[in-house]
């Protein structure tokens, strides 16, 4: 489910993509609410309508927000919107 350079989704603006594996693609964006750059995890859309494999990636992003350490990305929030609409 590869995303075009600039595609929104929500308020985000994507950029280039920085990686994919086996749970989706991570983008660089922009964040135009806060104006920031973010790394973006977007799940492709078989997986987001799978109701174990969204928990699953949501119980991560909740562990992976309880952690603070300089070397762990910081979760900021999850989201569910749904790239065909943006």
């Amino acid at each position: 489910m590869s995303l075009e350079h600039g595609a929104r989704l929500g308020h985000y603006v994507l950029g280039p993509p920085l990686g994919a594996g086996g749970m989706g693609e991570v983008y660089r964006a922009s964040d135009t609410k806060l104006g920031r750059d973010v790394a973006l995890k977007v799940l492709p859309t078989e997986l987001a309508r799978d109701v174990d494999r969204l928990a699953r990636f949501q119980r991560e992003a909740r562990t992976a927000a309880a952690l603070n350490h300089p070397h762990i990305v910081t979760i900021h929030s999850v989201e569910n919107i749904d790239a065909s609409r943006s």
